[in-house]
């Protein structure tokens, strides 16, 4: 299965933040209509780790959301509407870390839920306690996961 750019949010997008909520990464426009953006066919939302992803010092907390809005700067403030989570996931330096957030872990795979969504979609990650000093993620959408396939960019 290969997919085009169009279907990434994050290419090696770091996630380095103090804490609160960001959205990170690019946007999809879904257009004008609401509908599931599968058009009757699973979509599957994958979230990994391509640099892991640490704090300096103190452990903290890491969360993804998938999320539409109306607006392509979709709102951190809570009032976007979110269609999946991750687990909250430990941040830490590489020993205490979860393990999802080691270089190559898998944060989220998961099928998209039927449902309306709003015309933009996109990805917003939220920090608790302490600063993210280093970590990026690659996040996409498929419709296979069982044969997805990394490949070099331009391929």
């Amino acid at each position: 299965m290969i997919l085009d750019e169009k279907l990434e949010f994050a290419d090696a997008t770091s996630v380095a933040a103090s804490a609160g909520t960001a959205l990170i990464g690019d946007v999809i426009d879904l257009g004008s209509t609401s509908n599931y953006p599968g058009t009757g066919e699973p979509l599957y939302l994958v979230i990994q780790t391509d640099t892991e992803i640490i704090t300096a010092g103190a452990a903290g907390t890491i969360q993804f959301f998938l999320a539409s809005d109306a607006q392509a700067a979709i709102a951190t403030d809570g009032s976007a509407t979110v269609h999946l989570s991750s687990a909250s996931l430990v941040t830490d330096d590489a020993a205490a870390n979860s393990a999802a957030l080691n270089a190559g872990g898998t944060i989220l795979m998961a099928a998209l839920p039927m449902g309306t969504y709003e015309r933009y979609l996109g990805i917003l990650a939220t920090i608790g306690t302490t600063t993210v000093t280093a970590g990026k993620i690659n996040a996409f959408l498929t419709k296979d996961v069982a044969r997805w396939i990394a490949t070099a960019d331009g391929i």
